[in-house]
């Protein structure tokens, strides 16, 4: 068993040291350049230690969205279903889009199409992002735009989709008009009152 290491401590400062290289190495060179050596020198820490803890680029990109899974985000909160939804999907269109952050959030993606363990912690991220996102339809619920029991998780689901389907799938370009024709697809999905019960694998 590893030993527990103190908060805040030395294992700490390395981990968030080589994830922050990661990020930035992403930002420049997506997942297809990622390097451990890369990482290790922008780091300051030796490569060996990056090699024994995480292994491969996969690794990396696994830790880095198993702590961004942990930082909460700006869900909009405009007062209505239809205003929170068309922000929540721009806000999903300029994360990809925007110089900086858009090759980090692609290169996760990336990532978790061609290795099992950056999939899974992809598929974690994105459950707690959906997770997280659902309040905009629970406050809905409470404002009584909507019927009790609409799953606000699918609707965000519903609502997200098709900008993942361009960006990743058509390799097309997502505009503010996509991202507000998928918001309101969402909205008039979600007024339908389906779906009453959340889907089942």
């Amino acid at each position: 068993m590893e030993p527990q290491r103190r908060p805040g401590g030395r294992s700490t400062r390395v981990r968030e040291a080589v994830l922050d290289a990661t990020t930035a190495e992403l930002a420049e060179h997506g997942f297809q350049g990622l390097s451990m050596e890369s990482v290790a020198q922008r780091a300051g820490v030796h490569k060996t230690t990056v090699y024994r803890r995480w292994r491969g680029p996969e690794g990396l990109v696994a830790d880095a969205l198993d702590r961004a899974a942990g930082q909460s985000w700006p869900i909009p909160d405009t007062g209505t279903l239809i205003g929170d939804l068309r922000g929540l999907t721009e806000l999903l269109r300029t994360g990809f889009t925007d110089p900086e952050s858009g090759p980090v959030a692609a290169a996760f993606v990336t990532a978790g199409m061609q290795h099992p363990d950056a999939a899974a912690a992809l598929r974690t991220y994105y459950t707690a992002r959906h997770t997280e996102a659902a309040v905009i339809v629970e406050r809905a619920i409470a404002r009584g735009e909507l019927t009790p029991g609409v799953d606000g998780t699918e609707i965000v689901r519903f609502a997200v989709a098709p900008l993942f389907h361009r960006l990743f799938i058509a390799h097309e370009p997502v505009t503010a008009e996509h991202a507000r024709r998928a918001a309101d697809a969402a909205a008039a999905l979600a007024r339908s009152s389906w779906p009453a019960e959340p889907c089942t694998p």
